[in-house]
């Protein structure tokens, strides 16, 4: 037991320094990690924690559990982008351990460990506990919710033996997936009854709980969930939960602000942004097998999870990468399942591992590290780009560099050489630990030294606009182009937001407000930002003025004439 706490708080304590230093470093990008820093903002100015809003309007589209705890991050840390994304950091650090915890109990203390380095050693696993969305915790909360279950059912099916009640892990099980609920809304229940129901199906339809327990469970996602639900109703009726589940009925039925994508976006997603352990996966999904009744069964829930996630999001109308990031955690069960397969056989690891982790890996080298050197030359790619203005200035932007970034390539060369002759010399155990603990390192090295020349490229124009007039007591507006960052980065006021003139329409309402700004008198300043190919129809407020254009933005003032 001493030897697992040991181990569960080096686990901790390495994934702290991974995921907590430089979060702040990089501005926020725009739509989700805006959107709901902003949200939590507005929750501690409102002092209305029920309901969340979004440039002081109701914003039906996410319930409110995560927006909590970037309100609790921003209370302690203050507004900011670090505040933003620490409720993440720490979910990276609880599922690491999780995922400890589950591998060691389920085989022993090495396949723990295997677990944990194959979801930290991928790249878009790690990815998302140093950003500021939904996803980690909601996907924790589901696969929490389903561990509850496993073990709950496992026990009523007498595969494994507990001493506890099958009240407990019944009662947890929906307490999790209740929560779950209130964090991104009713996908939670749609994953888990397909999973739950699924395997039922394996089960010919055999009735296995009891309607007790099912009361039991009912119980325990309501407690939260549905203790939300009552309390909004109470206070202001039905329209907000309406408004919220008719969005969730449209997001899975249309494509959502443009996110579309082919049937196979989310395999594409999947093979290539869980690198390199969607390629150890993929063997085990053909080789791979369990020992114990209870391994099996384990093995069989997370890949029944991982392929209804997988399906459910390929025949959704939008397609946006994150919806299927639940996939990671049955995607790096199974890597780790290939790890142990391979260290305990002693076979030379297959070339279908080895050829595409040899190409990908020799890929990102290449690209990392040359970027640095190749940088300047940018602007020559705008003949490519006739048709998008907006992107060929964007290509103007000047990078600063520090010196060092082109190394960060040579170090995933060094990393794929080393797992290439390890694994030739069927050392297979120091090919895996340097692979994965190489490419944890590598995420971290990557978020370093592109991120900030990515934001910088894509949105750091503007986002400088809207910090500059942070401190002012004006109106901030984008204009023809959606986007949060100038209620979060300009410090939007209540004072300062739009009216809600017509209740059932807020589009409408922006569309009125923003207008009436433009064109009629007021008594504060208006600041005006939108891209130089999407101005069209502002000379028809005279008294707006172009203050500058740069790298694709065009910024624009209108002054106040109501003293």
């Amino acid at each position: 037991m001493l030897k697992n706490v040991r181990t569960e708080l080096w686990i901790a304590a390495l994934a702290s320094l991974l995921f907590i230093p430089f979060l702040g470093n990089v501005h926020l990008f725009d739509w989700d990690e805006i959107n709901f820093a902003e949200c939590a903002r507005e929750m501690l100015i409102n002092h209305d924690f029920g309901r969340v809003f979004i440039n002081f309007l109701p914003f039906w589209e996410k319930p409110p559990f995560f927006i909590w705890l970037q309100m609790l991050s921003m209370k302690t840390f203050g507004v900011g982008d670090f505040a933003a994304r620490f409720p993440n950091a720490i979910c990276g650090i609880f599922t690491l351990v999780l995922l400890y915890r589950t591998g060691k109990r389920l085989y022993d203390h090495s396949f723990g460990i295997l677990w944990a380095l194959a979801f930290v050693g991928s790249v878009l696993p790690q990815l998302y506990f140093h950003s500021g969305i939904i996803d980690p915790w909601f996907n924790l909360l589901i696969f929490m919710g389903l561990l509850q279950f496993i073990q709950y059912f496992q026990q009523k099916e007498k595969i494994s033996e507990s001493p506890s009640s099958p009240f407990k892990p019944i009662f947890f099980s929906g307490l999790f997936i209740g929560i779950a609920l209130i964090t991104k809304g009713p996908a939670a229940l749609l994953i888990f009854g397909l999973v739950i129901g699924i395997r039922w199906i394996f089960l010919r339809f055999r009735i296995y709980f009891s309607i007790s327990e099912l009361a039991v469970f009912l119980v325990g996602m309501s407690l939260f969930s549905l203790g939300w639900g009552l309390i909004e109703y109470a206070k202001n009726g039905p329209w907000f939960i309406a408004e919220f589940i008719k969005y969730n009925v449209r997001l899975f039925q249309t494509e959502d602000a443009g996110h579309g994508g082919f049937p196979g976006y989310h395999v594409v997603v999947l093979v290539f942004g869980c690198f390199p352990g969607s390629f150890f996966f993929i063997h085990n999904q053909l080789k791979g097998s369990s020992d114990t009744p209870a391994q099996k069964d384990f093995r069989l829930h997370l890949f029944i999870l991982f392929w209804v996630v997988l399906i459910l999001f390929s025949i959704v109308g939008t397609k946006i990468v994150h919806y299927s990031s639940l996939c990671y955690l049955p995607l790096s069960f199974g890597a780790a399942l290939s790890f142990r397969y391979w260290i305990n056989s002693g076979n030379r690891v297959t070339n279908w591992i080895r050829v595409p982790v040899a190409i990908i890996g020799g890929i990102l080298a290449l690209v990392t590290g040359v970027i640095p050197f190749v940088s300047d030359q940018l602007p020559k790619l705008k003949p490519w780009m006739e048709k998008d203005p907006f992107a060929q200035a964007n290509l103007d932007v000047v990078f600063h560099w520090s010196g060092w970034e082109w190394l960060v390539g040579v170090y995933i060369l060094l990393i794929v050489v080393a797992f290439l002759r390890f694994s030739a010399n069927r050392e297979n155990q120091k090919a895996i630990y340097t692979l994965f603990g190489g490419t944890t390192i590598m995420v971290v090295l990557i978020l370093w030294s592109l991120i900030g020349r990515i934001e910088a490229l894509s949105q750091g124009t503007s986002i400088e606009f809207y910090e500059s007039v942070s401190h002012k007591d004006c109106y901030v507006i984008n204009y023809n182009y959606r986007s949060y960052a100038p209620y979060y980065y300009a410090r939007l006021q209540p004072q300062n937001a739009p009216i809600l003139k017509y209740p059932d329409d807020v589009s409408r309402s922006l569309d009125f407000w923003r207008d009436s700004l433009l064109s009629h008198p007021i008594s504060k300043d208006v600041y005006l930002m939108t891209k130089i190919n999407r101005k069209e129809n502002l000379e028809n407020y005279p008294r707006l003025k172009l203050l500058w254009e740069k790298n694709g933005w065009s910024a624009w003032k209108k002054d106040r004439e109501i003293q």
